[in-house]
Parts: structure tokens; sequence; C-alpha cells
């Protein structure tokens, strides 16, 4: 849970995926976080957390849907949705708090 704080407490936007391996569509959203990741470059951070892994960090931010995106900027959360999105949509969320 520390290393979270010190991913999310950044001036730099940081999206988060919160994912499961076992979900089939997965791979699909690793394309799109490629995109979105090209697209942004070094002025946000784009990571994946399996929340099969990550248990404890997944029930305390009460993650329910997979997949499901938080866009984090110092410490807060500025974002957060449940479901599928495509690059262009998590591009321009991102692009608010750059």
């Amino acid at each position: 849970m520390a290393k979270f704080g010190e991913l999310i407490n950044s001036s730099v936007p940081t999206l988060i995926d919160f994912y499961a391996d076992w979900n089939e569509d997965n791979n699909t959203f690793h394309k799109v976080l490629r995109d979105v990741a090209a697209a942004l470059g070094n002025r946000a951070k784009i990571i994946k957390i399996d929340i099969d892994k990550n248990e404890t960090l997944a029930n305390a931010l009460r993650i329910k849907g997979n997949p499901t995106f938080i866009i984090y900027k110092n410490g807060e959360m500025k974002w957060r949705q449940s479901g599928e999105q495509d690059a262009n949509t998590l591009i321009s969320l991102v692009e608010q708090y750059v």
C-alpha cells in the first residue's frame, strides 16, 4: 500500500487500470492502454494493477467492476469509471489533468 501511495502522489496524472487476468477482454485493453501511453508520452503515467494479485488494495478502493480505471493527481482521485473505455476517451480524460 505504501508503494501505491508513491505511485499516485505525483504531479503528473496517473491513469490506473485495475484488471483481472481471467477477463478475456484483457488483451483488448492492453492495446488500448498502449495507444493511450503512446499518445500521452511523459505527460502521464499509465499503470496496470491485477486485482487478484493485489486484493488488499482492490478491497480498500472498493474495486468491483473489471476493468476499473482511476485517474490520480497529487495523491487525489480525480476520476473513476468501471467498464470498457476507448483510447480517445481515456486520452481526453487524462489530458484534463495535465
